[in-house]
């Protein structure tokens, strides 16, 4: 029976190769009882062959979303074709932990798989294959990259020394809440302001002193805000807020509130104690205003009144 031989041989050599393959390999059947397990599957699951055979596969792993995978399982069944899911879809079908030394920050692997319709010989699918490919390398490095680049992104519309949003940034949101107003017709206001006598501070004490107080001048900016409000550097010692949903009546009373507490700070520097103020112009955003430009220079303008008429207050401006 040389035949049969080869048969046996060849038989042996294939179930070798389904031990061996570096992809996860199980067979189910219509009751969705596990029908073969190979050599990843015990590797990873720590469950060998002998212990899952003939089980129930959401009885032996009660962790698996039965309805998600029943929906996925009986489209191949009764269409006769195969189906995919992908670690973006849902990350993992068995929870298996990951031991690859180069990903080893992520907890679990990552896994795509693939459903396939196995012809019985009497013509009819009773059986499908999973096969559950190790994707963990490819996950971690795309989120690596989405984590770097939104961190590229945050950097590049960052001021560094406040962590406000630059003024390249900032006036585009100032844009972007023009264009809003005019077709909600739903009110901001606009506060641009700055240190007073910025430059006698950078003389009498150093420019690291003028950075402290830029810094600190921000952190009492963010604390004083809404989440919803937009903070930028406009350059130098000058801020810009946008305050969204807000008239002039109230981002006045905001103004007075940061401009107290700014009054209020001492900042030691190198045995020194260094007090400063700032000046601000609050501009509510009007239907006189053709654009964003414009509603810069209203801020500007009251800016400028306060600053004249002696520093250290807030003005409205009058249009």
């Amino acid at each position: 029976m040389p035949g049969h031989n080869t048969d046996i041989e060849g038989f042996h050599w294939l179930m070798d190769m389904v031990q061996t393959l570096d992809v996860g390999l199980m067979v189910l059947d219509r009751d969705y009882r596990i029908m073969l397990w190979n050599g990843f599957m015990e590797n990873h699951s720590g469950q060998s062959a002998a212990d899952v055979i003939g089980n129930n596969l959401f009885e032996q792993f009660p962790d698996i979303s039965k309805n998600w995978f029943q929906n996925k399982a009986e489209s191949v069944f009764l269409l006769e074709s195969r189906a995919f899911t992908t670690y973006e879809q849902r990350p993992y079908l068995l929870r298996f932990k990951n031991y690859r030394p180069i990903t080893g920050t992520a907890e679990f692997m990552y896994q795509n798989m693939t459903l396939i319709p196995l012809l019985s010989p009497d013509g009819k699918i009773n059986h499908i294959g999973v096969i559950l490919y190790d994707v963990t390398d490819i996950a971690i490095g795309k989120y690596a990259l989405e984590a770097a680049n939104t961190s590229l992104a945050k950097l590049s519309r960052t001021d560094r020394l406040t962590e406000l949003y630059n003024r390249g940034y900032w006036e585009e949101c100032l844009q972007v809440e023009f264009a809003r107003y005019q077709r909600t017709k739903q009110t901001s206001t606009l506060i641009m302001f700055d240190i007073d006598h910025f430059k006698k501070v950078n003389d009498t004490y150093g420019h690291q002193a003028g950075d402290e107080v830029i810094r600190l001048t921000s952190r009492t900016l963010r604390s004083s805000i809404r989440t919803t409000d937009i903070a930028g550097r406009y350059g130098g010692e000058e801020f810009g807020v946008i305050l969204i949903d807000t008239n002039a009546e109230q981002s006045h009373y905001l103004a007075e509130r940061l401009r107290k507490k700014i009054a209020a700070l001492k900042i030691g520097f190198q045995q020194h104690e260094i007090q400063f103020t700032i000046s601000l112009g609050v501009a509510e955003v009007s239907p006189a205003m053709s654009d964003h430009a414009q509603w810069l220079s209203a801020s500007d303008q009251a800016l400028y009144q306060a600053k004249h008429g002696g520093r250290n207050q807030s003005v409205v401006f009058a249009g």
